[in-house]
């Protein structure tokens, strides 16, 4: 890397992978604010006509495998593509899952779905590794600098996406709106392409055995175990295509929560019973289950975004400005620009508090977060109330609850992160990190079954139910967040040297 250019004084290499990640969350959430939408959407109306409940299903899954893919993807690259091309196929892999998604067909859009959870499975942990990969170890100070601006990409490309993608989507056509979301990633793949020579020597490739003939029979193995596995893709796409055989999506849901919640469970168990661990890393690994369940429910409220808050802004919110009804997805543009304006704030006040030796300890500052999202679903409910008086409901109501949602992930989201990567033993530190991906994709998964609750057929008939369901995520949330709440010093006792 030239040592004369620089992006904002950090290597010139960050600002490659600041855009290229821009991109692709401008395409993720892009593609997000319309998806339930257009799958529940009349055939009428351009949509796929799906009930909500299969709708929900389908976006619990969607969104579900796009933190799970992130475990095998992460593997791939340390065993055979190497951080920078498994950026590349991954980005290559959600243009063509987003292109797919812009043609009319029922098969090409769960073809394009299984395209983009692929390609972010590829991109998304690796692009992380690869900013990593920019800094000496000894530079952990221009290290977290240089995320926090990487972060701010994120941000910038969620904010910009549901602008555009909402407005070609819902206004003219759906198709559109997935098109413009792929010509976002193509943009991000072309410029990470083009400047990919600002990387460096970072994340060309995996480490390679002394042995040259091991090695290329392991290259060979993988060849011959990447042919397998896209044929037998093929095959499941073919079967699928030609009806032979079918799939429930709200079967393989509920199935996929419960396994999922099943095989996590007995991973914690044999961790703590098998892996020879001493009694204040047993303690650790404790918190760490605790940590999972608080972001898991947290999750299954922060993901109602995309789907049931999505439904609540597209039917039963006030969206006309003058003659102008703008779309129910320009709501998605909130979360990402309070984390925008909000995060300094926040940053400068746990300085603040820790000066005085007030700071809250981080099981306080999760129960924080689990309070945040209670109170954002107490706003929901108040703007229920107003469709049940016979209204629609100001878009205000879901404003606040998305600023109140962002104030509850800034709590819990990179605290609990930061926590769990110091609280995990250093033989187990990258199984933890994927089990704490774990409890997002489980949360996900939780958010489009809730979102399947919200027929509007049986909403429109009693608009209490409305309340009902936004009263569910409330107790469930702040009756977490008293819990964690109550037990968080006996967690303190257990973190040890921790806090």
């Amino acid at each position: 890397m030239d040592p004369d250019k620089t992006f904002f004084g950090h290597p010139r290499g960050l600002a490659t992978l600041f855009f290229t990640e821009m991109w692709e969350r401008f395409s993720y959430y892009g593609m997000r604010a319309l998806l339930l939408l257009f799958m529940v959407a009349s055939l009428e109306k351009g949509g796929m006509g799906l009930d909500e409940k299969t709708g929900g299903a389908v976006y619990g899954l969607y969104t579900m495998f796009v933190y799970l893919l992130a475990l095998p993807g992460g593997w791939l690259a340390d065993k055979f593509f190497g951080l920078r091309k498994s950026v590349f196929y991954g980005g290559c892999l959600i243009t063509l899952g987003h292109f797919c998604l812009a043609f009319p067909f029922t098969s090409t859009f769960f073809i394009g779905l299984l395209l983009i959870v692929m390609g972010t499975g590829l991109l998304k942990p690796n692009i992380s590794s690869l900013v990593g990969e920019l800094y000496p170890i000894t530079d952990q100070a221009r290290r977290d600098s240089g995320f926090s601006i990487f972060y701010m990409g994120i941000n910038i490309g969620a904010t910009i996406a549901p602008v555009i993608t909402s407005y070609l989507g819902e206004n003219i056509n759906w198709h559109y709106g997935f098109a413009a979301a792929g010509i976002g990633m193509l943009l991000g793949v072309i410029q990470y392409k083009f400047t990919e020579k600002s990387l460096g020597d970072a994340g060309l490739g995996p480490a390679k055995l002394s042995d040259p003939l091991l090695q290329r029979q392991k290259e060979k193995n993988f060849r011959i175990g990447l042919v397998i596995f896209g044929l037998l893709l093929m095959l499941f796409i073919t079967l699928l295509l030609t009806r032979t055989i079918t799939i429930d999506p709200v079967a393989v849901a509920r199935v996929s929560f419960y396994a999922m919640g099943a095989s996590v469970i007995l991973y914690f168990a044999a961790v703590l019973l098998f892996e020879n661990l001493d009694k204040a890393e047993k303690n650790k690994i404790k918190v760490i289950a605790v940590f999972f369940l608080a972001s898991a429910m947290f999750y299954a409220g922060y993901e109602q975004q995309g789907s049931s808050l999505n439904l609540f802004a597209a039917r039963y919110t006030n969206r006309f400005i003058g003659s102008f009804e703008f779309p129910a997805g320009w709501f998605q543009t909130v979360p990402a620009g309070a984390v925008i304006i909000f995060v300094p704030v926040f940053a400068w006040l746990w300085v603040w508090l820790a000066k005085r030796n007030l700071n809250p300890a981080t099981p306080i500052k999760l129960s924080l977060g689990l309070f945040f999202m209670g109170l954002g679903f107490v706003v929901m409910m108040g703007g229920s109330m107003v469709i049940v008086a016979g209204s629609k409901a100001l878009p205000t109501w879901l404003v606040v609850t998305y600023i109140f949602n962002t104030f509850g992930e800034i709590c819990l989201y990179p605290i609990g992160l930061s926590a769990v990567s110091v609280l995990s033993p250093k033989k187990l530190l990258g199984q933890m990190m994927g089990v704490w991906f774990m409890s997002l994709a489980l949360g996900n998964l939780s958010a489009g079954i809730f979102g399947g609750e919200f027929d509007d057929k049986a909403i429109t008939a009693n608009p209490q139910l409305l309340v009902d369901l936004f009263g569910v995520m409330v107790k469930w949330l702040l009756g977490a967040a008293i819990v964690v709440l109550v037990i968080s010093k006996p967690l303190k006792k257990l973190m040890g040297d921790i806090r």
